[in-house]
């Protein structure tokens, strides 16, 4: 009589059933992290950013960034993931976030040293471009998706509102008004920041989006980001 663990053949012979190795099955377990232990949730939710970072920055899409994939990165199961996020859209941004600072630092270091504003500005305008194209996927989930993409209205107008970029380009624009380099009739920061602002992420997203176009890199941008000053500076 056959035993559990055989089957029967066409010709009557009785031959064992598959059996999964021991060894396949501690690999599988292996690969799988031990539940954390109280107060190291904050560390695996640091181990999902870095590795969802690296799966959009490796793949260069956030399409092919999904959940699973990252839970497999770091070791967990898809339901841990959603205990420190939502859902994909607000790991994906907090992701992004991190590149806000980056994109901070870079822009600082551009302008370090400048002592004429309406140079630091310029200065700025071009960091920020560099910035995007040489961070591309990034760039385009910090400032390219639709609306509905994103998380809440409220919450991409607070980042923005928070972003030292934005911030630091408002006192910088300030200060150009306040040397009068700009023409009388552009003194609200604000409002010419914005304008600014949209410039150059014109020109940006261009390049990211279409960077097969004959760009003559540092001289174009160069010129651009003159022009985008000229019809509003007073010299």
């Amino acid at each position: 009589m056959p035993t559990p663990t055989s089957r029967r053949s066409r010709t009557g012979a009785t031959t064992p059933a598959p059996v999964t190795p021991p060894e396949t099955t501690r690999s599988q377990a292996a690969s799988r992290r031990a539940r954390a232990r109280k107060g190291e949730g904050q560390l695996l939710r640091k181990e999902i950013l870095v590795a969802a970072e690296e799966l959009l920055l490796a793949t260069g899409s956030a399409e092919a960034v999904s959940i699973r994939a990252v839970a497999d990165a770091v070791g967990v199961t898809p339901p841990s993931i959603y205990r420190h996020f939502p859902d994909k859209t607000t790991l994906i941004y907090e992701v992004c976030a991190r590149h806000f600072v980056s994109l901070d630092a870079a822009i600082e270091a551009a302008v370090a040293g400048i002592a004429d504003p309406l140079l630091e500005l310029q200065a700025r305008g071009r960091a920020y471009v560099e910035f995007g194209r040489a961070n591309p996927e990034p760039y385009r989930i910090m400032f390219m998706l639709r609306p509905e993409q994103g998380p809440a209205e409220a919450a991409q107008h607070e980042w923005v509102n928070e972003s030292r970029t934005f911030l630091d380009t408002i006192a910088n624009v300030q200060r150009c008004v306040d040397a009068g380099a700009f023409r009388p009739e552009f003194t609200d920061a604000l409002l010419v920041t914005l304008g600014f602002w949209a410039r150059v992420h014109g020109i940006t997203s261009l390049m990211v989006s279409k960077p097969a176009l004959p760009w003559s890199e540092d001289a174009f941008i160069d010129k651009y980001l003159e022009t985008c000053l000229h019809g509003i500076a007073d010299r």
